[in-house]
């Protein structure tokens, strides 16, 4: 088992830094989440971009009901994958989708604490927060997701995450923000609600950052959690400026050309 996580980390890790696809992972890498869980972590230590934060994924409670998992997973977000609002992303060969969610950025101290966190005690680390546009994609030739694993072996397929301006931390009802993407070439509008990203966008980056506490996961400066899709993976219809909306959090804008 461990000699073939190590050659196909290696794949993974060659496709993620050259943007190339490789032939689908084997079933039981994808089936078992522990499998997978073991494959991301030996494919993320091959990247040498540094790792600046983190993104919870699976996050909306009906698919993991669907899929008989208890909770989302989370992968390492890397500096070559970061990039500012109103920039431009090429269209990826394998990308199925974007979303749109809230980032937060934390005090790297939190994970030197030894109380377990919670949307209150949580606040004191967080220093700002924004809406961010994700990119969703394989690095494999395949279609379609089935189960957790296939999204946890494979990076947690992210692609390319855009950031719009990062504001001080409030205290909102992050239970319950409407937001919209929206296409301004084809006119492809989505709406939806923070309430959908594992009940809040603040309850999903407590989860994440206890999570990785628990794995002894460590990072050396402040770092940002990104918390899952307010409007699920939305399908690219046509390329053209994304437009992210987030009620009381902000807008961010990306072109995909």
């Amino acid at each position: 088992m461990q000699k073939e996580i190590s050659n196909l980390s290696k794949k993974l890790a060659k496709a993620f830094n050259t943007n190339t696809l490789i032939a689908p992972l084997p079933k039981k890498f994808c089936k078992n989440t522990k499998n997978a869980n073991l494959l991301r972590i030996a494919s993320e230590k091959l990247i040498k971009s540094p790792v600046i934060g983190f993104k919870a994924g699976a996050t909306g409670k009906a698919m993991l009901k669907k899929w008989k998992e208890k909770e989302p997973f989370y992968a390492s977000i890397f500096k070559k994958n970061l990039i500012k609002t109103n920039s431009a992303v090429n269209l990826s060969k394998n990308t199925f989708g974007i979303e749109l969610e809230v980032f937060y950025f934390l005090d790297k101290k939190i994970f030197k604490s030894k109380t377990k966190l919670t949307t209150q005690n949580i606040k004191k680390y967080i220093h700002g927060m924004g809406p961010c546009i994700e990119l969703v994609g394989y690095r494999q030739r395949k279609k379609g997701v089935t189960c957790l694993g296939d999204l946890t072996a494979d990076f947690g397929c992210n692609v390319k995450f855009i950031i719009g301006k990062k504001k001080k931390f409030k205290n909102l009802k992050f239970n319950n923000l409407a937001t919209k993407l929206h296409n301004k070439k084809s006119g492809q509008t989505v709406e939806g609600n923070t309430k959908v990203v594992y009940d809040s966008p603040i309850k999903s980056c407590v989860w994440l950052v206890n999570k990785a506490k628990k794995d002894k996961v460590s990072i050396n400066k402040n770092f940002y959690v990104f918390t899952g899709s307010t409007v699920g993976v939305v399908p690219i219809q046509q390329k053209g400026t994304f437009e992210g909306q987030i009620k009381s959090i902000g807008k961010v804008k990306t072109t995909i050309r």
